[in-house]
């Protein structure tokens, strides 16, 4: 069956759902050095440069090849099965499996340069063309910028004149929150685990990145998009056993990730002070602990047996160990269960995250834990609504208090470009302070595409942050130091 990009843009797709259908497009690749691929993005349009890519989730689907692919330099007709994706966490609509190349189209249609091709794959979502990159960082991105350096494009021009973050001796860039490289299991049954990765180490290396958080999720069977996609909820009580086995499965997948990308793992300071500054560093870390269905000694088990270090007590989910932002509270803040995973974690050495937590949660949380806490993916509002992730100032100091870090995410909802996040983080740091302030991308996390989407980024908004008025060592701060004092404290 022959469909043509209306129907992708209006949703009557969705009917199709299964079907074999036929559609032509443009092939947008995430690996640009790559000879050939089995999963890229098909675009409605073609790129006009190297960093223009979707923005809008109805232009564009996922594409699953049954074989390896030549990257096309040209539109391109492929034949596969439709699948609707309807609670993705890239916030990609549309995906077409086990899809074959059928004889490319020859009517009228445009053609972009070779170099303008490898370029446009360099990452996913990118709001700009590529952008340049920290100093200290240019032998990881030589390899890219061989195949681009005569290639102008308008962002070219605004990064030799805007300021460029100088990484002071010994800093190095974290990432308090990211599902990079897809490590989530799908919400889809018939893909489940077998979700296929996406390059994770490359992006990381192109934008200098040195070190993620890499959660798993584990109450992802248990929680859908609602609200015509806007938000997540939970929709049924998990099975005895249910959620631990499930963040025994996203820990796997997380090592797998971690194994195919050649990331390093880091379980202490001495590891991350060492390691940090070379380059991809994960550590492991899991949003919600769902997984340990109430069971404090689970907590042992994730340290010793997974490598966990990082762990967000709540996420979508009412759980055992407290309420949560998005749904009315059932327990009152933290929990006693809730409190004891604290006391836990400070005694092995894991970093304790009240992201998605309550104001009151967040208020027993500090009382009770001996090191800092971190809330590593959100923003400031003076009065957030109903269900909103957002932060007031009072709930942002209490973490300030414990000499923790706020992560601020890059939001589409609350910010509309690198430049409105950059003043965001200024928003923070004058409520807090600047030691105060950290990044959590949330990378691939969101139902909406969010205005950060690939760390090829990093460099512009180092570069807004800047222009926001933070020095060169407060840059290094927000980007990374400030984690790393809060890493060391907490881990040893």
């Amino acid at each position: 069956m022959q469909i043509d990009w209306s129907t992708i843009r209006t949703g009557h797709a969705d009917r199709l759902h299964g079907a074999t259908i036929d559609i032509s497009g443009w092939m947008i690749p995430l690996d640009p050095q790559a000879d050939a691929v089995d999963y890229f993005l098909l675009s409605a349009d073609e790129p006009c440069c190297g960093g223009c890519v979707p923005r809008n989730p109805l232009t564009s689907i996922e594409v699953q090849m049954a074989a390896l692919l030549a990257p096309q330099a040209e539109a391109l007709a492929l034949r596969g099965r439709l699948v609707c994706l309807l609670d993705d966490p890239a916030g990609w609509r549309y995906r077409l499996v086990d899809a074959v190349s059928l004889e490319r189209p020859r009517a009228s249609q445009r053609r972009f340069s070779r170099r303008a091709f490898l370029a446009s794959g360099a990452a996913l979502g990118l709001t700009a063309c590529a952008p340049g990159h920290f100093a200290g960082y240019t032998e990881a991105h030589d390899e890219t910028a061989q195949s681009t350096a005569s290639a102008p494009s308008a962002s070219s021009t605004q990064s030799e004149t805007a300021p460029r973050w100088q990484a002071p001796a010994g800093t190095f860039t974290v990432d308090m929150h990211s599902h990079g490289g897809r490590v989530i299991v799908s919400r889809d049954p018939a893909i489940g685990a077998h979700r296929p990765f996406i390059p994770l180490a490359a992006p990381m290396r192109a934008g200098g990145m040195n070190v993620i958080c890499l959660a798993i999720v584990t109450d992802t069977t248990v929680t859908r998009v609602a609200d015509n996609r806007k938000r997540f909820e939970a929709w049924r009580e998990p099975q005895p056993g249910e959620l631990h086995a499930l963040g025994q499965t996203e820990f796997l997948r997380a090592h797998q990730l971690i194994e195919r990308e050649q990331i390093r793992v880091v379980t202490n300071t001495t590891s991350l002070t060492a390691l940090g500054p070379q380059g991809p560093c994960a550590i492991i870390s899991a949003e919600g602990a769902d997984f340990l269905e109430g069971q404090v000694d689970r907590v042992d088990e994730a340290y010793t047996k997974h490598q966990l270090r990082h762990l967000q007590l709540t996420h979508y989910r009412v759980n055992e160990l407290g309420d949560i932002q998005t749904e009315p509270p059932v327990h009152g803040g933290l929990t006693d269960i809730g409190a004891q995973v604290i006391q836990r974690c400070n005694a092995l050495g894991i970093v304790v995250d009240v992201a998605h937590g309550t104001y009151d949660l967040v208020k027993r949380a500090a009382d009770t834990s001996t090191k800092p806490l971190v809330l590593s993916h959100s923003a400031l509002a003076t009065h957030p609504g109903a269900r909103s992730r957002l932060i007031t100032p009072d709930h942002a100091r209490v973490i300030a208090g414990t000499g923790g870090v706020i992560g601020v995410w890059p939001s589409s909802g609350t910010f509309h470009d690198l430049h409105a996040m950059a003043n965001g983080v200024k928003r923070m740091a004058d409520v807090v302070g600047v030691e105060h302030v950290g990044l959590g991308t949330d990378m691939l996390g969101f139902i909406s595409p969010p205005v950060f989407r690939s760390y090829e980024q990093l460099p512009d908004l180092a570069s807004a942050l800047l222009q926001a008025g933070f020095s060169q060592q407060e840059v290094g701060a927000v980007l990374g130091g400030n984690y790393l004092r809060v890493f060391q404290a907490s881990v040893g």
